[in-house]
């Protein structure tokens, strides 16, 4: 699946793109205005790259906090370290397993988050920052050829962007 997104700069443009999409003949169904009075970008699909990192900060810290336990465990076993001479030979290596513990959560947060915030969204967060600044956005989604025959009738609207995309998860 394709995808063409274009980004104008209010909603008089956005209609008359979407008018001039309909009298070319291209398939309504396929083609959508995202903005106030329309679609916004969650009805659409547009990833949340905020919720898309906290979703992997969670898969990250379901294998990186028993990893960290597991290795701050064992490596107090090994190095035979008495950090903390009140809890034991035991307690040293659980509270080492603790500690590992919590270096793993801390990685899940810092890199998943972090690394889901700048990768997760791709090009979703810059267009859902320009409907949250008042511009719309005309998508049309279908085979290469509809997308290009859309990309030549958007381009007469002068649109701030104009970016095509493939879905190749489809």
């Amino acid at each position: 699946m394709n995808y063409l997104v274009a980004v104008l700069s209010d909603r008089i443009q956005a209609e008359e793109a979407y008018s001039a999409l309909e009298k070319e003949g291209l398939p309504m169904e396929n083609v959508a205005i995202l903005g106030r009075g329309y679609q916004s970008a969650d009805e659409y699909g547009l990833i949340d790259p905020q919720e898309e990192a906290g979703k992997l900060a969670k898969l990250m810290s379901s294998w990186l906090i028993p990893f960290g336990f597991a290795a701050g465990f064992i490596f107090s076993l090994i190095t035979g370290l008495n950090t903390f001479a009140w809890a034991g030979e035991i307690g040293n290596h659980v509270i080492g397993g603790l500690l590992g513990a919590i270096a793993g959560a801390m990685g899940s947060f810092f890199v998943g988050g972090g690394v889901g915030l700048i990768v997760g969204g791709g090009d979703a967060l810059p267009y859902r920052n320009r409907l949250n600044a008042g511009k719309y956005l005309v998508v049309v989604k279908g085979s290469e050829t509809l997308t290009r025959r859309a990309t030549s009738i958007l381009r007469q609207f002068d649109p701030e962007n104009i970016q095509g995309y493939s879905d190749l998860r489809e």
